[in-house]
């Protein structure tokens, strides 16, 4: 009898977990995006959430559809931790002599202006609400998760996924004016994400996942 993909992913097959990586990289990627707001550090939770996916990968149940919703729930998690690591860095260089910097504006990236611009506003009003409202609007809206599949996701009850996510929706109205539709969508492209088939990672190598 054939294995399952699960079944295979448990038993550390890197041709499906190269596949896994092919089929999820992009909404992994995006969902970064929209959690951090920048580029570079969505780029490395890609990366981060897939070596981890690696290590967990003993955990993943037998029984089940997709894998996404337990990939950006590792997303999710990777998102936090990153976010901790660079207040303590930012803090432990806050400690540091001051020293006059000038701007380097050769390292502009033009590429990545109109991206930035397009969710500046939306990201100013995330940045006001809770870090676990952010999740769920991320999962919910951005990723197109249903409540159950975001609620498996973040390891949290339905029922929480649903309130965070209606005081969400109501601050966002008042901070920004932003109308957050009351469904979840399904569309992983989109302003201020990755579209097409730029993916700005490498698929892991046989090596990499032993």
């Amino acid at each position: 009898m054939e294995m399952s993909v699960r079944a295979r992913i448990r038993a550390g097959d890197p041709d499906t977990f190269g596949s896994l990586f092919d089929d999820y990289a992009r909404a992994v990627y995006n969902h970064a995006f929209r959690l951090t707001g920048d580029w570079s550090v969505a780029e490395d939770v890609l990366s981060l959430t897939f070596l981890e996916a690696w290590r967990l990968r003993g955990t993943v149940d037998l029984d089940g559809g997709s894998l996404r919703p337990w990939l950006l729930g590792i997303a999710t998690n990777t998102a936090r931790n990153t976010r901790r690591a660079a207040r303590r860095h930012e803090a432990a260089v806050g400690r540091l002599p001051r020293e006059e910097v000038f701007p380097d504006f050769a390292e502009d990236l033009v590429d990545r202006i109109d991206d930035a611009g397009q969710v500046a506003v939306l990201q100013a009003a995330l940045s006001r609400l809770r870090r676990a409202e952010r999740e769920v609007v991320a999962l919910c809206i951005w990723s197109g998760l249903d409540y159950a599949a975001a609620a498996q996701a973040l390891g949290i009850p339905l029922g929480t996924v649903r309130s965070r996510l209606s005081r969400a929706r109501k601050k966002l109205r008042k901070f920004a004016g932003v109308e957050v539709p009351p469904g979840s969508g399904n569309s992983e492209a989109g302003r201020g994400q990755v579209d097409g088939d730029r993916i700005p990672a490498v698929r892991p190598t046989q090596e990499e996942t032993r």
